[in-house]
């Protein structure tokens, strides 16, 4: 036992720690904070109802720091839910090893052909899946993709999946069963293409007997995952450590609400996840479009639009007028007419629900967070449902000013301080945008440069010359006026939507600020 205060020295001195599973039944790749506070709070809820070695083996990407203060801890840690009620705390003992690929990548690959392993988690981003901007298929041309296609132990989330899958093939081919849990239309299929265009790229036959397997023992089910999990600050452990009395290096910060809808395709088994609160469903693209559109569609926008604003957390943006009068719009006029919402949900009550999380003041979600990564998270959330609009003859105004507000503070045409929270916001694309403001005249030709030049958020959307001029009319209007004058425009400029269609088919009022 290291020397360092850790949570599981002092659990003798009150504080309850649950029981564990024995062996381990799942391999998690991307042991970050959403992990933790999500897919293990619910494999420790399944355990304590029904038991089962149903254990996670953790794999970080790169970190150590997260490995390392669970072993010192013997791999617990507490979830901290915060709300302005004050914070709960939780030990969901879900673990049974943890270690970090990049010191041992040659693990990644035995761990998922072990034949006691019958499903992988995955929460790697959208950036995990090496899909590639412009065609949405694998980018063979990625470097990472490259090396692992030419053989040694692979670094990319898909060639480790399609290698370890290729190892368990050789094996014997036990059933197992991948499940992503990152925010991607339709993300088990999503995965299951990339892993079988990695096996296709293989030379001669080499990938031909992992692919028939694919096709007679691996299931990718699709699952939609909700909950908001800040970064863990200091200020956290030191508030953990005075509530518990005891020291947790690696504790979690979370929202009380939490959601996980998932296709019921296991090859091997599951966990009882429902014990948590999991829904098994055939509506999970209904929750995914509800999600990926209504939270985190409009969560980008109050991102954006709050740290151009100087707002420094979600709550501060969102507690401005203006500010939620944009993001009320942009859910009822332009992301709930894109979607089918699931028969299990009360659409009125879930609004309710979404404005009450952003507005959590106790959470410190900061904007700079949620805004990271909007050149892959947007690419995700807009392309549909503004192109919905675009075909109907209807200009999405408050998605282009979503875009607009990204591309203010990711790509600042010069002379233009988009403040320190866009500036925190980091961004693999920020590299390119940054070279393509350079060489822009007017915010006009910087929106065509990135939309139809480097077709960031898809070919579709950059064959829409339209759109890339409003988008340009905003940055000009945000970088010149302000961001309330940008506001102003967009939701002045876009009609109010008389009517949605729910689930059934019948039709019901929108829920604008107008009709609230």
């Amino acid at each position: 036992m290291s020397a360092t205060p850790g949570l599981r020295r002092s659990a003798s001195g009150g504080l309850r720690v649950p029981p564990r599973p024995a062996g381990a039944g799942i391999v998690h790749l991307g042991l970050g904070s959403f992990h933790r506070a999500h897919q293990a709070v619910f494999t420790a809820a399944a355990f304590a109802a029904e038991g089962g070695d149903w254990g996670i083996v953790g794999v970080a990407s790169r970190s150590r720091s997260v490995v390392d203060a669970l072993h010192r801890q013997d791999l617990l840690y507490t979830v901290a839910e915060i709300s302005p009620e004050g914070m709960g705390l939780s030990i969901p003992a879900a673990h049974t090893d943890a270690f970090v690929a990049a010191d041992d990548a040659e693990r990644v690959v035995a761990s998922i052909a072990d034949p006691a392993i019958r499903i992988v988690t995955l929460t790697v981003t959208e950036n995990g899946y090496s899909s590639s901007p412009a065609t949405g298929l694998l980018d063979t041309g990625a470097p990472e993709i490259v090396a692992d296609l030419a053989g040694g132990s692979p670094r990319s989330t898909i060639g480790q999946l399609a290698r370890g899958l290729q190892r368990r093939a050789a094996a014997g081919g036990e059933p197992i069963t991948i499940l992503s849990c990152d925010n991607l239309a339709a993300n088990g299929e999503h995965t299951g293409h990339r892993v079988r265009e990695f096996l296709q790229e293989l030379p001669g036959a080499e990938g031909a007997e992992t692919l028939a397997f694919l096709d007679a023992a691996v299931t990718f089910p699709s699952s939609m995952v909700d909950r908001i999990v800040p970064a863990t600050t200091d200020v956290l452990r030191a508030d953990v450590a005075r509530s518990l009395g005891v020291r947790d290096e690696a504790p979690v910060p979370a929202e009380p609400f939490t959601m996980w809808a998932i296709e019921d395709r296991f090859a091997a088994g599951r966990p009882a996840w429902e014990a948590g609160g999991a829904v098994f469903t055939d509506e999970v693209g209904r929750y995914e479009q509800m999600k990926v559109r209504l939270l985190n569609g409009t969560h980008s926008l109050i991102a954006y639009l709050g740290a151009l604003g100087g707002d420094e957390l979600i709550a501060g943006a969102i507690a401005r007028p203006a500010i939620e009068r944009a993001a009320r719009a942009i859910l009822a006029r332009e992301y709930v007419p894109s979607i089918e919402v699931p028969s299990q949900v009360d659409l009125e009550e879930y609004e309710r629900q979404l404005f009450a999380r952003w507005a959590n003041d106790a959470l410190a979600h900061r904007t700079s967070q949620v805004g990271t990564d909007g050149s892959v998270k947007l690419r995700q959330r807009i392309p549909e449902p503004a192109l919905r609009l675009l075909r109907d003859g209807r200009m999405p105004h408050l998605i282009a000013l979503s875009v607009a507000g990204y591309l203010a503070c990711m790509a600042p045409l010069p002379g233009f301080d988009p403040g320190a929270h866009a500036r925190a916001m980091s961004d693999a694309a920020r590299p390119r945008l940054a070279e393509q403001a350079a060489a822009s005249r007017d915010p006009r030709e910087l929106a065509h440069r990135v939309l139809s030049g480097l077709r960031l958020f898809g070919q579709e959307l950059g064959e829409r010359p339209a759109f890339a001029d409003r988008v340009g009319e905003l940055i000009e209007t945000i970088t010149r006026h302000g961001v309330e004058a940008a506001i102003r425009d967009a939701v002045d400029a876009t009609e109010p939507v008389s009517a949605t269609m729910d689930h059934t088919g019948r039709t019901h009022p929108a829920h604008d600020e107008e009709s609230r």
